[in-house]
């Protein structure tokens, strides 16, 4: 018998309180002196031992009573064999599949111990084989047929998948708490270091598996990857894009590699890389002469160990003509025209060409033209303009509104439709000048254009925000920057102007990331990556856009998914590496690279003693590894605290019977 609280047990010292109240709390009469007792009727009066039983039995009921919850709280527990299943074995064999095991003959001799594990049971015994990567993939049903097991071996192949013995230590306890049989687990892997889960809690097994462990090829290997690639997702302008690779050497000595750039399967250029001991080095690579439309690309290095399937990453790049912008403004302003096209043109991977027209030239424009509208510090537009604007908002257009002193001169914002409440002119206010306050930096516009610290407002048109969205707000909680939907189409707000008079924003190095990104955002070009991970999610639709047909063309060329599932579906699974394309049938395609996770590179082995903790031949002391005890000698907790209270219960029940009792009797008396 235990106690698995055993501090409570500090409270038996509140015994001590019935004793205090039946012992020194007792009533004492005072003597009265009196002349004669002839005239009182004489009776016969209770005896003083049986009030003293009833007394002590009542004092011995409450300290039990104290002692009984104390007891209780305590939690007291008997320890008992565990039924460990129904006295069957079952055999389970699983094989690694996970990309590591790629490296030289891993998998070959893996399946080979496989075979000699199966040929090695009982006649007559069940087994089951499963493969594990990222998760555990039964192959089989518990089956005795030697040819269909042996078949389910022969049949795995890697996968591009991250192995993850966290979650293999989940499947199994979920197949023991299925089964009433015991399970006796045979995990024929490299064990690998990166596949263990942040805490060796998460490796516990139940009292019914056994798990037995063998390693193929369990020692440390050197191994070079491609473990990153940075390169833009589309590019107009091919001389300016730059496409950096880091490589990685695990296990490694110092040496150099030799980098190429791969277009469409042809090596364009290549360079020599110089990867410290166990360490990293970055190659660059300037321009990518990518033909228009989506190219396959890759960043390939050397092939100098077991593991030639990590050697090259691959990312796509798609080429197009930059997208036209117009920027509207007053003639006589010069310079928001040259602030704003040199921002444009300074962002690296730019995809924007400006067309810069007076307000007063807008008269036979059509905004359908553009990718979006700039209206810079406007004091009037031609009717027929804005009428036409007003309309391609609403149908789904962008507009880029910048205010100042002639946009003020108006009661309201054109297109916004929101009303000047004050133009503030910080110098003659007193102030010198404004700063940014409170920002969204979840909104398109603020994401990476880090802080505003140190970005000075002299002049501010100031509007009411009803309905809009403030995306950065001044110190004195002016709104700076609203963004507002409008029908389909929405309208961005700067309460300031793009040259250098009102504010010196375009002045810092925030000015061009926030035009680049704000840009990007009301032309609908998402950002999106050119490259990510087997088994993440591929977006396919939003959820407004569910009656949109998508097409998925996985790396063999076939399309995964089933009719339902392409009018249905929002995100897409990647099973395997390579180049999945894209169609919807709004004309939106992308092409996304899905490389192997680089986890699994790093081919490091799980400490001997950590694997012999995990299956139990580093001592019972290990409850982690609970599973390779004899299932014969698991013992479980059956825990007190329930029967403890019903006895609580009794004694409560009879302590009030007796306190009823000796009170009645102490009336009677008096």
């Amino acid at each position: 018998m235990g106690f698995l609280s055993p501090w409570f047990f500090a409270g038996l010292f509140a015994l001590g309180l019935p004793v205090y109240l039946h012992l020194l709390r007792q009533h004492r009469n005072t003597p009265v002196m009196w002349s004669s007792l002839m005239f009182f009727e004489q009776r016969t009066q209770s005896s003083i031992k049986h009030r003293r039983l009833k007394y002590l039995a009542l004092l011995a009921l409450r300290i039990g009573l104290l002692a009984l919850l104390v007891l209780a709280f305590a939690n007291p527990f008997v320890s008992e064999r565990a039924g460990a299943g129904d006295g069957t074995r079952r055999l389970l064999v699983v094989v690694d599949e996970s990309f590591s095991m790629r490296a030289g003959n891993r998998l070959s001799e893996a399946k080979r111990i496989a075979s000699e594990v199966l040929a090695g049971r009982k006649s007559g015994e069940k087994a089951q084989v499963a493969a594990l990567a990222f998760q555990l993939r039964m192959l089989t049903e518990p089956i005795d047929n030697a040819g269909e097991l042996r078949a389910a071996v022969e049949s795995i192949k890697p996968s591009d998948s991250f192995g993850s013995y966290g979650e293999f230590a989940r499947a199994l306890r979920g197949l023991a708490a299925a089964s009433p049989q015991n399970l006796e687990v045979h995990l024929i892997s490299d064990m690998q270091k990166s596949a263990m889960p942040g805490g060796f809690a998460d490796l516990q097994l139940p009292g019914k598996v056994k798990l037995v462990s063998h390693p193929v090829e369990a020692k440390d290997q050197p191994n070079w990857t491609v473990e990153s690639v940075s390169a833009p997702a589309s590019v107009s302008d091919t001389k300016k894009a730059r496409v950096q690779a880091t490589i990685a050497g695990y296990a490694t000595n110092d040496t150099t590699r030799s980098a190429s750039l791969v277009i469409n399967g042809k090596s364009v250029t290549s360079k020599p890389v110089n990867v410290p001991a166990n360490g990293r080095a970055t190659v660059e690579f300037q321009g990518l002469d990518v033909p228009y439309g989506f190219s396959k690309c890759e960043i390939r290095i050397d092939s100098a160990d077991a593991l030639a399937a990590d050697d090259a990453a691959l990312f796509s790049v798609e080429r197009s003509d930059p997208r036209k912008v117009l920027f509207v403004h007053e003639g006589r302003d010069s310079k928001s025209p040259l602030y704003f096209q040199s921002a444009l043109g300074s962002a690296a991977d730019t995809a924007f060409a400006m067309e810069s027209v007076a307000s007063e030239q807008t008269g036979n424009l059509e905004p359908t033209r553009f990718a979006f509208v700039v209206l810079s510090n406007v004091l009037s537009l031609p009717p027929q303009f804005e009428e036409r604007l007003q309309k391609w908002v609403r149908a789904g257009g962008s507009l880029w509104i910048a205010a100042g002193p002639s946009t003020a001169s108006h009661s309201r914002i054109p297109v916004l439709d929101a009303a000047v409440t004050e133009a503030k002119q910080f110098s003659r206010a007193g102030e010198r000048f404004a700063t940014v306050g409170d920002t969204d930096n979840t909104h398109a516009s603020m994401r990476r254009t880090g802080k505003w610290d140190g970005v000075k407002f002299y002049y501010i048109v100031k509007v009411d925000p009803a309905g809009a969205r403030v995306v950065t707000k001044l110190s004195d909680q002016t709104p700076l920057i609203l963004d507002k939907k409008i029908g389909e189409g929405r309208v961005l707000y700067f309460g300031s102007t793009f040259d250098n008079v009102s504010n010196d924003l375009p002045l810092l190095p925030a000015f061009v990331p926030f035009v680049e990104q704000t840009a990007r955002y009301l032309a609908g070009i998402e950002e999106r990556s050119n490259s990510k991970v087997v088994n993440a999610f591929l977006e396919l639709r939003s959820a407004k856009e569910q009656s949109l047909s998508v097409e998925v063309i996985d790396p063999g060329g076939t399309r995964p998914l089933s009719l339902r599932e392409a009018t249905t579906a929002e995100t897409f699974q990647a099973p395997k590496a390579g180049f999945y394309e894209i169609r919807r049938a709004n004309g939106r395609n992308e092409m996304v690279a899905v490389n192997p996770d680089r986890r699994e590179s790093e081919l490091t082995v799980i400490p001997a003693e950590t694997i012999a903790l995990w299956t139990g031949e580093g001592g019972p002391q290990n409850a982690a590894g609970s599973a390779s005890f004899d299932l014969e000698q698991q013992q479980q907790q059956r825990r007190l605290w329930w029967y403890v209270m019903l006895l609580v219960l009794a004694a409560a029940m009879a302590e009030s019977f007796l306190a009823s009792r000796y009170l009645g009797v102490q009336r009677e008396q008096t």
